[in-house]
């Protein structure tokens, strides 16, 4: 299997360690793409208009500046560094050793600076999201869509490819020649059942956990329906999946009201 997460919008910046070193991430063949990002990247938070180009509002500024020393900031797995609701739900920051090297090899989280990275991978924080258009570079999604494919195709390998990305990080990576899952959720409410946001990531975080836990690792779509199933009566109410004809299968996992 293949769980593809998006980064999350908080970071948790390392106090200190080595910066990074691009060559030692996973993906060393983006390298030059990764460098060309963050070299735009630095130069766009020096300008006035920094704040209006990544889309971000005037109490992150300290985030932008930090940008502007990214090559020099220290450095921490990924896994410590992305600090949002997914990922304080995975509990990924206190994932042991076993863990990481399971994740190593079965979870890429697509990134707007570094195309794509394992929890493992060594990265310090930084502001940029893939929805931004980069100076020169323009809409980042599109860049990453002519180069990941080919790292990202050739990991899943024709293995079942598990999405809990959101739309934006969708655009930069659709998978060609392995199944198909997209996972949503949906709160049930007095007998209804209605799309959730907040909810939605933190659900994606205890299904990621669960399913780098079991020793099985799903090769279908129903598969990952039985595997996610055992999670219903703590964190679920029920699990539903739909076939599509065209893109992803769906998996819909129903949170309690």
């Amino acid at each position: 299997m293949l769980i593809l997460l998006p980064p999350s919008e908080g970071k948790t910046a390392p106090a200190s360690g080595a910066p990074v070193d691009l060559s030692s991430l996973s993906h060393p063949a983006l390298e030059d793409h990764r460098r060309r990002v963050g070299d735009a990247l630095v130069r766009v938070s020096g300008q006035r208009n920094a704040s209006e180009v990544l889309g971000v509002g005037p109490s992150l500024s300290p985030e932008i500046e930090r940008n502007r020393t990214l090559w020099d900031n220290p450095a921490a797995r990924a896994a410590t560094v992305y600090s949002g609701v997914l990922y304080d739900a995975a509990g990924m920051a206190t994932w042991d050793a076993p863990t990481l090297e399971r994740a190593r090899a079965h979870v890429r989280i697509v990134s707007a600076l570094w195309g794509a990275v394992s929890p493992a991978d060594p990265i310090p924080a930084y502001r940029l999201s893939m929805g931004t258009s980069l100076g020169r570079i323009g809409p980042l999604a599109a860049l990453w869509r002519r180069h990941l494919p080919r790292e990202l195709d050739a990991v899943a390998d024709g293995r079942l490819v598990i999405d809990c990305r959101s739309a934006s990080y969708v655009a930069a990576f659709r998978p060609a020649a392995s199944p198909w899952v997209s996972v949503g959720v949906q709160r049930e409410l007095a007998g209804k059942r209605a799309v959730v946001s907040h909810m939605a990531k933190h659900t994606r975080g205890l299904l990621t956990a669960h399913l780098l836990r079991d020793d099985a690792l799903p090769e279908t779509a129903q598969d990952l329906a039985d595997a996610a199933a055992g999670m219903i009566g703590d964190a679920l109410v029920d699990v539903a999946l739909t076939p599509r004809a065209k893109g992803p299968d769906e998996l819909t996992l129903v949170i309690a009201g």
